[in-house]
């Protein structure tokens, strides 16, 4: 007898629906699976029929193939237990075939018969939505119980959530009901980030006044910041509280987070959605692979875990040459795309990027304490392994000096995180409400045609930003960078026109412009 049961698996970070096929006839005991499956769905096998008899039901002593179609596409990982263990139970009319219809099923079964969580489960919601609007009717999503409220963010599908195949075939046979699973999206607020808040705050910092005003600037706007200073200066403390002043996420950013969580695997155990801006700090050993993704099986990479987020790369130039070029296609289109032989993958990857890097190799250049003993090639050298391309991609450069005794002594404290979030806040709603006919939520996102239109400059404004553009030598995206900047700080301050301070303020965010770079 054949059974068809509906699933699905994962492409990058789509789903797409898989029917498993299983056949069940007369011959000698054997158990074949076909369809391109992997190592992980080949030993399924294994758990399905332990899952199967453990459970209290017969597993049959006859011929059992099991087709995963579309054959033609690779199918990973365990979700394929649950569906194709129900497919037995159908094809030796165990349960009635006809339950299974209108519903995709995913779940990985432990030899006892429990059913696990998996992983890219908020990704395969997504398609059975789409394919309920192609069917024109509410379809349901059968899933592992842990995975269910994960699920049920996405709207007008029918999640339930199970967690032996026992009750599944109780509620097939209609002995009883399965749990259905709902979960408000208005319920889900990020409290995560009053834990980190009250760890770190803006106001346990001393001085640094101009430094915590371009990550202020970089908070408000989205934009990519690199910081050089001393070692000691307090770089890596700064930027460790950058997270508190971000603006909170939207919801359609908490979707966007989860879903890459979840296909990753990273999705904390229990917790149905990511509710924080990630803030993701990669050791400067990391391959080019490991940074932007790939691998055989592409997996979302650090700069696609920084989704909506900041991605912090200290000490930037002890990175591999050819892991920092690689973050340049992503910082200039907010995706990476990873081509393999029959497919190709799109990860978003629309983040901050702070760096974080000393003047020269010994690390006090221009530091009034200590004395540099690096020679102006072994400088040259150190500062060419950040290439001209990549340092324009970043918005705003600026200096952290070591403080001195008297800073370090006194005992002012500074603004908090929370009343500089506020003003953040207030600066991305501008944002946002300006640019909401754009498809876009931040003015670092903006393109030629945005900044034509929202970035106007005064007469005075054009002739102080020439005189910088011919002086710095700087390029068509350092200009563009500067208005964007120069938009955020106009935003901060309430004003819908760039005055002129507020363009020589984005001006003085290009210090390694100059000619000391050189």
């Amino acid at each position: 007898m054949l059974a068809r049961v509906a699933s699905l698996g994962l492409l990058g970070l789509e789903g797409y629906p898989v029917q498993v096929e299983v056949d069940v006839s007369n011959g000698l005991p054997a158990f074949d699976l076909v369809g391109l499956p992997s190592t992980a769905v080949r030993e399924s096998r294994e758990r399905v029929r332990s899952a199967i008899r453990n459970a209290g039901f017969d597993f049959p002593l006859q011929r059992i193939t099991v087709n995963l179609a579309p054959a033609d596409l690779r199918k990973e990982g365990p979700a394929y237990d649950l569906p194709i263990a129900l497919g037995i139970l159908a094809a030796t009319e165990q349960i009635p075939l006809n339950k299974l219809e209108d519903a995709f099923w995913a779940g990985e079964l432990s030899l006892d018969g429990q059913i696990r969580g998996i992983s890219g489960v908020l990704a395969m919601a997504f398609r059975v939505k789409n394919e309920s609007k192609r069917a024109g009717r509410s379809l349901s999503f059968i899933t592992p119980l842990e995975n269910a409220e994960e699920a049920a963010l996405i709207a007008d599908i029918q999640v339930y959530g199970v967690k032996h195949l026992s009750e599944v075939v109780a509620g097939l046979r209609g002995d009883q009901e399965l749990s259905r699973i709902s979960s408000s999206l208005s319920d889900i607020v990020p409290l995560a980030r009053k834990s980190r808040m009250a760890r770190l705050d803006f106001n346990q910092v001393k001085g640094q006044q101009s430094t915590k005003r371009a990550l202020e600037v970089a908070a408000a706007g989205g934009h990519n910041l690199l910081l050089m200073g001393p070692p000691g200066a307090g770089k890596t403390m700064l930027v460790r509280r950058f997270p508190t002043i971000l603006p909170s996420l939207t919801f359609d950013e908490c979707l966007d987070i989860t879903r890459i969580y979840s296909v990753a695997g990273f999705l904390p155990r229990g917790q149905a959605v990511i509710t924080e801006r990630p803030f993701r700090t990669p050791h400067h050993t990391c391959s080019a692979v490991t940074l932007v993704g790939g691998g055989r099986d592409p997996r979302p990479g650090e700069v696609s875990l920084a989704h909506r987020g900041v991605l912090f790369m200290d000490e930037l130039l002890e990175f591999n040459r050819g892991s920092l070029e690689a973050l340049r296609q992503p910082l200039e289109d907010g995706q990476i795309t990873v081509s393999r032989l029959n497919n190709t993958f799109t990860f978003p990857c629309r983040f901050v990027l702070i760096g974080s890097m000393n003047p020269c190799p010994c690390g006090f250049l221009g530091d009034g304490e200590r004395e540099c003993v690096c020679t102006p090639p072994q400088i040259k050298r150190y500062r060419q392994r950040l290439s001209g391309p990549l340092l324009d991609r970043f918005d705003l450069h600026v200096e952290v000096p070591r403080l001195n005794f008297d800073e370090l002594e006194a005992g002012i404290k500074g603004e908090s995180s929370e009343t500089i979030q506020a003003r953040v806040e207030e600066a991305r709603n501008r944002q946002r409400k300006r640019l909401q006919d754009c498809g876009i939520m931040s003015n670092a996102e903006m393109n030629g045609t945005e900044l034509e239109q929202f970035c106007n400059l005064q007469v005075e404004g054009r002739h102080l930003l020439q005189s910088a553009f011919e002086k710095l030598g700087l390029s068509v995206r350092a200009y563009h960078r500067i208005l964007r900047v120069a938009r955020t700080i106009a935003d901060l301050a309430g004003s819908s026109q760039i005055q002129i301070d507020h363009l020589a303020e984005a001006i003085q965010y290009r210090v390694l412009d100059r000619n000391q770079w050189d």
